[in-house]
């Protein structure tokens, strides 16, 4: 047997894994990693499946390339060659802004994912990018760009020193946080409440988190701004604020929240007016105290209002930057995502509706309408890499559909699945246990300071690429090389800029240095280590690669530390708490609280043993809580009069699905969990419990227009008994 360590890399935890290994390389066990600094030995089901995910027999080992309709196994190199022709044709046939690329989840969860896709994109020459980032966090991004100056400038709560968390729109008992990385998140909140601290929870479920909070406040979907509009009212009416950060803005946020005092907010959101009242006195009182929320919130029309008011409020009761508040992260490597300049958005528009540009990618929600619809710079091509759309999107079924058109496909994945079925060429990566792996990501968004590496567990066998190479070539071929060009040189490009200049980090002694002496002094075994090396030495903890191979359960890096006057990069130079589209933004909340809430609205809903779309394939994960099933309450399961399941009907589509009726739900609000609805793949466990698709109730025309966010939280639906004729 070997022994190998291990970040998990499957949700946003960063666990430490401690790995046991038979001499064929299948995994034997998988527990925790009691010498982690950070996890310290914490595990979850996901994390102990991570041997049966590697092994899944139902993987992709070869590429498979389409011809004569069939799909069928192929060498790399002829896969690689049938990629270049493919999009070489559709370029020169309709131009560069006919491809397009989607991004999935999993690439923040691998090095190559990240380290590639941003090169991968600019390689097509094409403003169709798109990434699941418009499916459940752009709000986030955009609400920190126009408060900060800096989108990727996420505070994220100092979980282990605050005496009151309030959360809205997350279940973090369940996900185990998001945009929040922290491990037994259900531990620590219980630590919170042993230290005497509080906490609240407000969600229209009384989830896994809520059932252990000191208090649960229901309320209605997509709401969440008015609840926390009403606790800025009460805020600034009350004078209950503490404000510790430079700020401008504040005149006119008081404006803002004059129409939004609790009175007028409670019949809208359903949280009783008292109740706001109190939870903006408890705030103000704390000693310390973090307003946190996430995707539920985030996956609502008014989603970056929800999250702008979140640290509006960190900021009035004095918790932005400090101990025990909301704070940032500072990572062990150079942070390349930082420019220093204030955040813009909307340097261009979509061909079709005209959405703007955010992060340099378009809504998701708009892709369908950029293949169906014809002229100038109709997408012909799409490359996918680690992404299921089809399930995963507003209007997935319609997606699936606008597939069908396209003239040349390729996917990075692992699976035939429901979206790359419709694939040309399917290139897949490695096991898990092959790859290297560094949460570029994540780790800007821990609740401690904290850096970890794990080098493959495995060699790759003949017949197989390393994510990296299969990422790289795809570049190469991308920026008209051909699919024979040395991939290498990308890396070299890379880091040329990286060390040239392109991340100011002065301190280091690697800045204005010749990227090739710089070069000769780097280790690593493939260009990621190498990256990933230089990213260390550039950053401000003076580390290299050789340091986290010498510590491979993790090296603790001390608690956050004030350092928003590192970050700050508005115009202005303070925190803008009136930003002008935030302002206008609230004028079409402010209109909304004379309207009638709908009869019923469809929310999702998190699941402990699931992830997305990509677990379900996992035989131990299957069962138990992890199913697919409509939660409702029982007096609305009389109201309408079902038994044992109901046709669920949209604007966009229906689903028949079974029940499971809850009194942890509001009347008046059904939970569909995500990332169901398996057909047409290989997935062998996954189909055997397919699901439906909630997204065939999402509607891809509706969005939260600052960030261009889908929405998937407060969908109105109707509900009938399954004997009801299905609608044409």
């Amino acid at each position: 047997m070997t022994t190998a360590y291990r970040t998990c890399p499957i949700c946003d935890a960063v666990c430490g894994l401690r790995l046991s290994l038979a001499d064929d390389g299948r995994v034997t066990s998988v527990k925790g990693d009691p010498e982690d600094p950070f996890s310290r030995g914490y595990l979850c089901p996901k994390g102990a499946s991570l041997g049966h995910i590697d092994a899944d027999p139902d993987r992709l080992r070869l590429p498979l390339v389409r011809v004569d309709g069939e799909l069928r196994e192929v060498g790399w190199d002829e896969a690689f060659h049938a990629v270049d022709q493919g999009l070489r044709r559709v370029i020169e046939a309709h131009g560069r802004q006919s491809l397009a690329v989607y991004l999935g989840n999993p690439t923040f969860h691998t090095m190559a994912g990240i380290l590639y896709r941003g090169p991968l994109a600019q390689s097509l020459g094409t403003r169709n990018v798109f990434s699941a980032s418009t499916i459940d966090q752009m709000p986030k991004h955009v609400s920190c760009g126009l408060l900060f100056g800096d989108p990727f400038a996420i505070p994220v709560p100092d979980l282990d020193r605050t005496d009151y968390l309030l959360i809205l729109g997350a279940n973090p008992v369940e996900s185990h946080g998001s945009l929040c990385a922290a491990p037994d998140f259900a531990g620590r909140l219980r630590a919170l409440r042993e230290r005497g601290g509080r906490l609240v929870v407000v969600d229209p479920r009384r989830t896994r988190t809520a059932a252990v909070a000191d208090e649960h406040l229901f309320i209605r979907p997509g709401t969440d701004a008015y609840l926390l509009f009403g606790i800025v009212h009460t805020l600034l009416a009350e004078e209950l604020t503490s404000v510790e950060v430079p700020v401008s803005g504040l005149a006119e946020l008081r404006d803002l929240a004059g129409a939004f005092s609790p009175a007028a907010v409670a019949p809208v959101c359903g949280v009783p007016a008292e109740a706001v009242v109190r939870l903006a006195r408890e705030l103000a009182g704390a000693p310390t105290a973090v307003v946190y929320s996430r995707v539920g919130t985030c996956t609502a029309e008014f989603g970056t209002l929800t999250q702008w008011l979140v640290d509006v409020i960190n900021v009035l009761t004095g918790n932005l930057d400090r101990p025990g508040g909301v704070m940032f992260p500072k990572t062990a490597t150079a942070e390349i995502m930082r420019t220093g300049e204030p955040w813009v958005s909307g340097r261009w528009r979509s061909r079709v509706r005209g959405l703007p540009e955010v992060l340099g990618e378009l809504p998701v929600a708009t892709l369908a309408d950029e293949i169906d619809t014809p002229g100038e710079g109709q997408v012909r091509a799409l490359v996918t890499v680690a992404g299921n759309p089809v399930l995963s999107a507003p209007n997935g079924p319609r997606l699936g559909r606008a597939l069908e058109d396209l003239e040349f496909m390729v996917c990075v994945d692992p699976y035939l699945n429901e979206t790359t079925r419709h694939a040309d060429v399917i290139l897949p990566p490695p096991r898990i246990m092959q790859m290297p792996h560094y949460d570029f990501l994540l780790l800007t968004v821990t609740v401690r300071n904290y850096t970890r590496f794990s080098p493959p567990v495995l060699p790759l066998g003949p017949d197989q690429r390393s994510e990296a190479e299969i990422m790289k070539r795809l570049t190469m071929i991308a920026s008209g090389q051909g699919a024979d060009a040395d991939p290498d040189l990308l890396d070299e490009m890379m880091l040329g800029e990286m060390i040239g200049g392109g991340v100011r980090t002065p301190s280091s002694p690697l800045y204005g240095q010749d990227p090739a002496v710089v070069r000769s002094e780097l280790t690593g075994e493939s260009g990621p280590e190498v990256l990933l090396d230089a990213m260390l030495r550039l950053g401000s903890y003076g580390l290299t690669l050789a340091d986290l191979r010498a510590n491979p359960h993790g090296i603790d890096l001390g608690a956050l530390r004030p350092r928003l006057g590192e970050l700050l990069c508005t115009a202005s130079r303070t925190v803008e708490l009136a930003p002008a589209a935030l302002v206008e933004d609230a004028a079409r909340l402010r209109a909304r609280l004379a309207e009638t809430p709908p009869e019923v609205v469809l929310i999702g809903r998190r699941q402990l043993r699931s992830n997305n779309s990509w677990l379900h394939n996992v035989a131990p994960l299957a069962g138990g809580s992890n199913r697919c099933t409509l939660h409702i309450h029982p007096h609305d399961v009389a109201r309408f009069g079902l038994d044992g399941q109901a046709r669920v009907r949209s604007a966009t589509g229906e689903v028949v699905v079974p029940l499971e009726p809850t009194e942890s739900i509001m009347p008046g609000v059904v939970s569909l969990p995500h990332g169901w609805g398996h057909s047409d793949t290989t997935q062998l466990v996954a189909a055997r419990q397919p699901g439906v698709n909630a997204n065939a109730l999402t509607n891809d025309t509706v969005i939260d227009p600052l960030s261009g966010n889908a929405v998937f939280n407060g969908i109105p639906v109707a509900l009938s008994p399954c004997r009801d004729s299905p609608q044409p």
